[in-house]
């Protein structure tokens, strides 16, 4: 067995309707950090803002004897001008502790923005992996979308351009606690839901199938979390009520979020970065779009592994050829946009032909996750790619 390292965060709950009890969560996280009260700067998504759970939950705090302070200045693909404004609201407030309720872009946010309030390092100088050399406030992540596994990951995404992203990877961006309560999807849209359930199972499916840093640990977990999302995806899109199952969605998104945090997804997130970035479709449904293409493209590489995660779904048929159930894996990925009411294709999102060129050339920008394929990307394999899917 080749040596390998697995990192997460220090806790996790699991549990619906269990943000409202944050008082009560926050004791062993303050008792560590030697705060009897805290000044909590709460970093939500507008729309989380005015619901009356939120609500609820800041007049716990205050009641225990806490100070806090809502933002909820935040959008989808957060640019640089976004966190700065952020972290000034942050550092004025004199923040002890960082609680964020939203999705992705919203706790990517938060974890710069625990970071950055220490005043210790710009945010230019954190791009790249391993460029955090600040410790950070205290932070508790609370995921609104079973999706993008942020709550578990060391990374956040900035815009840094018109059509431009960057990343910060780095351990110190592991959250203190993640609260996993489905009760913030139970209104989510139904192609919300789609979209971010499919951006999950891409997380498991890249983990799975990574270069670089695969291990048993990261495998279990992709396995596990694909299992978990495959079973109950087209539930929560049929019934938005049903807890159980948008529960069981919670955790295969964190589940599959803690196996690329330690094993990194590859050319189907470097590929739907363009499409997000330029034409700013959502980035569940820029990795729908290019799923299963990519998944044609690597299957001279991956062929066992998309055979070992045909039978975790229980694809295929008793006596079926490796080449057989990696088949009817790459079929059955082909499937879940369609069954879900999510576009099938890039020119259904405003995309056109004489667009491929560009985002081919804007996808071999990615190299931290190109690096992470199982098979090389060149920028011709690039457009080919994108003129399938289109």
């Amino acid at each position: 067995m080749a040596p390998f390292e697995f990192r997460t965060v220090n806790r996790i709950v699991c549990e619906s309707g269990s943000s409202i009890r944050m008082a009560e969560l926050l004791l062993p996280l303050l008792t560590l950090n030697n705060l009897k009260s805290a000044r909590i700067f709460m970093l939500v998504d507008p729309f989380i803002s005015g619901t009356t759970a939120f609500k609820t939950i800041c007049e716990n705090l205050s009641a225990a004897g806490h100070a806090v302070h809502t933002c909820n200045d935040v959008e989808p693909d957060p640019p640089e001008a976004l966190v700065h404004r952020v972290t000034a609201l942050a550092m004025e407030f004199k923040a002890d502790v960082v609680v964020a309720i939203g999705g992705g872009s919203t706790l990517d946010v938060a974890k710069l923005i625990a970071i950055l309030a220490r005043g210790k390092q710009e945010l230019k100088t954190m791009y790249g992996v391993g460029n955090v050399n600040s410790d950070r406030l205290p932070l508790v992540l609370v995921p609104t979308t079973a999706g993008t596994g942020s709550e578990v990951t060391p990374i956040s995404i900035v815009t840094t351009g018109v059509d431009t992203k960057m990343g910060v990877v780095s351990p110190v961006l592991y959250g203190d606690l993640a609260v996993l309560d489905a009760d913030w999807t139970l209104s989510l849209p139904q192609h919300v839901t789609a979209a971010t359930g499919i951006d999950a199972m891409v997380h498991a499916i890249e983990a799975y199938t990574s270069k670089r840093l695969k291990n048993p640990y990261a495998d279990f977990l992709a396995c596990e979390a694909l299992r978990l999302l495959a079973a109950n995806l087209h539930t929560v899109c049929r019934e938005p009520g049903n807890r159980e199952a948008r529960q069981a969605m919670m955790l295969g998104s964190c589940m599959a979020g803690q196996a690329f945090a330690n094993a990194p997804v590859g050319a189907v997130h470097a590929l739907a970065y363009p499409i997000g970035g330029i034409f700013h479709v959502p980035h569940g449904l820029s990795n729908s779009l290019v799923l299963p293409h990519v998944l044609r493209f690597n299957l001279p590489a991956a062929e066992q592994q998309y055979a070992e995660l045909a039978k975790v779904l229980n694809l295929g048929q008793t006596g079926d050829t490796a080449a057989q159930l990696a088949q009817a894996f790459i079929d059955c990925t082909a499937t879940l946009s369609p069954s879900t009411g999510l576009p099938v294709g890039l020119r259904d999102v405003g995309i056109t032909e004489k667009d491929l060129p560009l985002m081919a050339s804007a996808a071999m920008l990615q190299t931290r996750l190109l690096s992470n394929n199982p098979r090389e990307v060149s920028e011709a394999d690039a457009l080919a790619i994108y003129q399938a899917a289109y």
